[in-house]
């Protein structure tokens, strides 16, 4: 919803914050978590916008909401409606206003840390607390700057300052962050510095309705917040698809010729836009996958990458889509190419006209309303399409995995036979039981598969950790690598023992970079190994249809099982007898033993 997409008309959305909600409710296959919200001041506007930009996301959220300030006394000695409530995330609302002992003037080196340990230790035995009683992940703010600096600009310097005391206790959270899965910071000291510090902490709101900021701040508190949220559950966009003239460079190659384009150090524009290639560069560094879609001559195209002061060059693209094509026929090009939903791009174009026949054409995409080149940057950034919660090995090497999937689509357009090209990968695979050094990648994948996931569940890491300490499971992996590279972690299957001798498959995915390539056979072939060694008899199977996973709806057929019913949803259920011989069906992929 272009209402909640940054800049935000903050009027707008507190005023008709029921009516946006009303309509995003109307949305089908919303992911439902629970979020407690335990505030040190008061928090009944925050979660009413956090839930609509989480609705925005796809997330439907139910509630827990702590009495004002109790943030501590429930954490730490709990209540029935909270141990009822089962939350999947904790948000820990404090703020500056929460921090007990500040230094005093006349206090000693010593006496200042020991404050300071104080309040990091009260912080410290709350998060201990919640995840020794929750399987929850925990979000928790750290502290904004203080609204006046009594020592002015020594503030910052003195031990004495409060300035000083909030960088120091911040940086105490931030290494337990760095230290601790499922736990992550949500970082209001940025928000606050963007939003503007003079205004964030308007002291009649505090002192009318105790909220920490004032209430027009409160969306862009809400937004960063749920920005976590749906990293956690793998919400972001994974690719860029940009435009080139006047977006990537000022000028029309075609008609300026190369060596006119605004680029480089020599003029101001020229020094935008070099800004703004090195930002995209940098996010493809992280993953983020970087496309071409112009119309353009494609000799005129690659010209302009090739140009002395570009950051940008052909390589660091996998599709360039530059020709005369409609830009939205273009998009659904680059996504059957890629093998990604058309929600994963964000599409970057200076022009609002095709903006907004590809907003208009293509369901899903993010367009950002981008308008002056020196804008482009923040705009994009402050919309957190791509949100890093965690990243792993893959991620940094996705852009390598990607070019190495057209050297396999260019080499299977040498053969006749399917199974010879299959068998010429000379693919080996590693499929075991979960390993910890594979959980956040196993919970990241769960998250971030939508065309082949059977169930559409998905798993935070304190999810996948569970999974992995219960006996009760058969949960495997499955790593694939051939002749072009490894892929690393790409399939993921978690059955539910049940009755003894059922095994109820409640996940099952794989990564859209190895559809076609037999992994799933090679899976289902080590998932009967392990049943027939617990004893199981019969294996059941669910699909639960979306707009998204349409191509795996007969995947269970396929596999042998037998449809056993089915609703008016579509959902159906399946079962395997294996209590008899199982044949194999892999015959191309080596697996390790």
């Amino acid at each position: 919803m272009k209402e909640l997409e940054y800049p935000f008309d903050v009027e707008y959305l507190i005023k008709n914050k029921k009516k946006i909600k009303k309509e995003l409710l109307l949305q089908q296959n919303l992911l439902e978590k629970n979020i407690a919200i335990l505030g040190g001041s008061t928090t009944s506007e925050i979660k009413n916008m956090l839930e609509i930009f989480l609705l925005n996301y796809g997330i439907k959220p139910t509630f827990y909401e702590s009495e004002y300030n109790q943030f501590y006394e429930d954490a730490m000695f709990g209540n029935e409606e909270l141990n009822n409530f089962s939350p999947d995330i904790i948000y820990i609302h404090t703020t500056n206003r929460n921090i007990i002992q500040y230094p005093d003037i006349y206090d000693d080196t010593k006496q200042i840390n020991e404050k300071l340990n104080s309040e990091y230790e009260r912080f410290h035995n709350i998060w201990e607390k919640l995840f020794s009683k929750y399987n929850a992940t925990i979000i928790q703010n750290n502290f904004e700057y203080p609204y006046y600096r009594l020592l002015g600009n020594k503030d910052a310097v003195d031990p004495h300052g409060k300035t000083n005391f909030i960088t120091k206790l911040n940086q105490k959270f931030y290494d337990y962050a760095n230290e601790t899965p499922n736990f992550f910071i949500n970082d209001i000291n940025y928000v606050s510095s963007s939003y503007g510090l003079d205004k964030w902490a308007n002291q009649f709101y505090w002192h009318m309705y105790k909220y920490a900021m004032e209430v027009p701040a409160i969306p862009y508190l809400a937004f960063n917040l749920a920005n976590i949220i749906k990293s956690i559950y793998g919400k972001n966009k994974k690719a860029f698809v940009l435009d080139m003239d006047n977006t990537l460079w000022g000028g029309i190659v075609g008609d300026d010729g190369v060596e006119n384009l605004e680029i480089g150090p020599e003029v101001p524009s020229g020094q935008v836009y070099s800004e703004f290639q090195k930002y995209l560069k940098e996010n493809k560094n992280l993953g983020i996958i970087l496309n071409i879609n112009s119309k353009n001559e494609y000799e005129n195209a690659i010209a302009g990458l090739n140009h002395p002061a570009s950051t940008l060059r052909p390589d660091d693209f996998i599709i360039i889509k530059a020709n005369w094509n409609p830009k939205n026929v273009n998009i659904k090009d680059i996504s059957e190419e890629l093998n990604l939903g058309a929600d994963s791009f964000v599409f970057v174009d200076d022009n609002p006209a095709e903006r907004q026949i590809c907003k208009t054409y293509v369901e899903g995409m993010a367009v950002p309303e981008i308008d002056v080149p020196e804008n482009y940057i923040r705009i994009i950034d402050h919309n957190a399409y791509f949100e890093v919660t965690n990243f792993s090995k893959e991620d940094l090497k996705k852009n390598e995995l990607y070019k190495d999937n057209a050297k396999r689509s260019q080499m299977m357009a040498t053969f006749e036979n399917y199974n010879d090209y299959l068998i010429s990968l000379k693919m080996k695979a590693e499929i075991k039981s979960f390993q910890p050094i594979y959980l956040e990648r196993i919970a990241q994948l769960s998250n971030k598969s939508n065309q082949f996931n059977l169930t559409t569940k998905r798993y935070s890491l304190a999810d996948i950790e569970a999974v992995n300490n219960d006996d009760n499971y058969i949960k495997i992996y499955g790593k694939l690598e051939d002749i072009f590279g490894d892929n690393g972690v790409i399939s993921v299957v978690i059955g539910n023992i049940k009755n003894q001798d059922e095994l109820h498959i409640d996940l099952w995915i794989m990564s859209c970079r190895v559809l076609k390539r037999d992994m799933e056979f090679a899976m289902m072939d080590e998932l009967v190994k392990k049943a027939k060694e617990k004893n199981i008899k019969t294996i059941y199977g669910y699909y639960y249809p979306t707009l998204k996973n349409k191509m795996v709806s007969n995947f269970y057929d396929l596999q042998g099982f037998e449809e056993i019913s089915c609703d008016e949803q579509g959902n159906k259920v399946y079962k395997l007898d294996i209590s008899n011989e199982y044949i194999n069906k892999n015959n191309v992929i080596k697996v390790e033993e």
